[in-house]
């Protein structure tokens, strides 16, 4: 491609050099830039990519695109000075990769919890329709049969980009993806076209990057208010802040919900430890799926795929047989009668919507024992109240490790233990090495009982200083059960 056409969608302060040179690659790594590469300079947190032009210059790059020019300029090579780099990256990525997204029905996902759900069901019920569909995720990213590893829930614009360009060409019509807070200020999403939005909920998380919910709240936001006319913008009636961000919105606005009137209302009636009967809009389904929050996330994907012009009944019948995702109220059970749930809560209202929904299920006599932890180097406000949820709401709790990174596993347990009442203190246990946890609690546990593992769902690793270890909630629970399960 020619760099010309990259720079007509690409507001441009300067060019410096010929804009008249091929373009093979778009890159904001100077590692990657090899020859025709086009090198986009990002200033990030860790380091100012301005720094790395002379490296892509002498690497091959054949155009730079940057917010400040290097001293020295290279007559073989064209600059363009921008404003902000990190609007740029992505129409520059969008425009060098055929505007992908243009090419298919994106729709994203955005809120704190049941983004991975809400994607990853609408991606599982089209493609039960027969349509090839692409998934950006948390757990994974999909094109169309293809697997692609996760790194981050939604990933920079280059990436995005091209896994959107490579949906395309696998002859996909769909993507649904999770759009993050920190991709929306990052603009990571800059350059893509939604055919639609859904927010699911907000609550609180993520304040070590935005300070205060307020941000965090502009943050989601800042979605809505860029959805083209043309797309759809689903929210959720029943959150306070439903109404709040889609006020500015040029897009259809349609709701769902469980309490108020909506366009896609859902109502539960019946819920069991196996599924639930809902009544969607006048029909009646049974989904394997439980728990109130997984009704607003049913209720998502239903009204998704009737503003994306799905057959009623056909969609009807396809979320019947959803399954959960993996790390979300997802079972592992014993032979000994002992049921253990693994979820990837890690916020204050997912832990009480999980314990919430366990403890309306449950049966007189049956324990519930939590084992729970809060990650390292992330917002350390919500570590208290995480554990003044999971012990106000069960009978054994056992505080543990997430994932620690760079902090003292023992300081993040002292802040959690610090929520917890004098009188919550003698059913609570602290027990920093997450596999003893696990072990104990289903030492803990007698038949009947059950076992909530709450912080990391899906997640195979566990981050250790810098080290990323293997490390499987799943796999941990299925071998202490096979050496504590008790047989009585």
């Amino acid at each position: 491609m020619n760099f010309t056409e990259i720079l007509k969608q690409v507001d441009t302060l300067e060019v410096h050099g010929s804009p008249d040179v091929d373009i093979t690659s778009i890159s904001n790594s100077s590692r990657e830039a090899g020859k025709g590469c086009c090198f986009v300079a990002l200033r990030g947190a860790q380091a100012d990519g301005h720094a790395f032009i002379p490296g892509a210059v002498a690497g091959g790059a054949a155009a730079v695109i940057c917010e400040q020019l290097p001293d020295a300029l290279s007559p073989s090579v064209c600059y363009a000075v921008v404003k902000s780099s990190s609007s740029a990256v992505g129409l520059a990525a969008s425009a060098f990769y055929g505007n992908p997204s243009r090419k298919l029905r994106l729709v994203g996902i955005t809120g704190t919890n049941g983004k991975t759900t809400t994607a990853t069901l609408l991606y599982r019920l089209f493609k039960a329709l027969g349509y090839k569909v692409g998934l950006i995720s948390t757990v994974v990213y999909q094109v169309d049969d293809t697997s692609l590893e996760a790194t981050n829930t939604t990933p920079d614009a280059i990436t995005l980009n091209r896994m959107m360009r490579q949906m395309v060409e696998q002859g996909c019509s769909y993507c649904f993806m999770e759009v993050s807070s920190h991709a929306i200020v990052q603009q990571r999403i800059g350059g893509l076209h939604f055919a639609g939005g859904i927010f699911s909920n907000l609550t609180h998380d993520h304040l070590d990057y935005h300070r205060t919910f307020e941000e965090y709240l502009r943050a989601k936001k800042m979605f809505f208010d860029a959805l083209p006319k043309e797309a759809f913008a689903l929210t959720n009636a029943d959150e306070r802040n439903g109404k709040v961000m889609v006020q500015n919105t040029q897009a259809q606005v349609k709701t769902y919900g469980l309490r108020t009137p909506a366009d896609f209302k859902c109502r539960i009636v019946e819920q069991h430890i196996d599924g639930m009967l809902l009544d969607l809009n006048g029909t009646e389904l049974w989904t394997k799926l439980i728990g109130d929050f997984n009704a607003y996330n049913v209720s998502a994907v239903y009204g998704a795929a009737m503003l994306l012009g799905a057959s009623h009944d056909e969609v009807v019948r396809i979320i019947s047989t959803l399954s959960a995702v993996a790390g979300r109220f997802e079972y592992v059970k014993s032979d000994g009668g002992v049921t253990a749930i693994v979820d990837y809560a890690h916020t204050p209202d997912a832990l009480a919507n999980v314990l919430a929904t366990i403890n309306r299920l449950r049966r007189d006599g049956q324990k519930l024992i939590v084992v729970v932890g809060c990650g390292g180097n992330r917002d350390r406000t919500k570590r208290p109240i995480m554990a003044h949820e999971a012990t106000e709401n069960s009978d054994v709790v056992i505080l543990t490790s997430d994932n620690p990174r760079e902090e003292n596993p023992q300081d993040i347990l002292d802040e959690m233990y610090a929520g917890v009442s004098a009188a919550a203190r003698k059913k609570t246990t602290v027990i920093a090495d997450r596999r003893e946890a696990i072990n104990t609690a289903v030492t803990f546990a007698q038949k009947g009982d059950i076992i909530l593992v709450a912080g990391k769902g899906h997640e195979t690793y566990q981050i250790v200083g810098k080290e990323k270890l293997h490390f499987d909630d799943k796999e941990a629970l299925t071998a202490a059960f096979a050496k504590f399960d008790p047989t009585r």
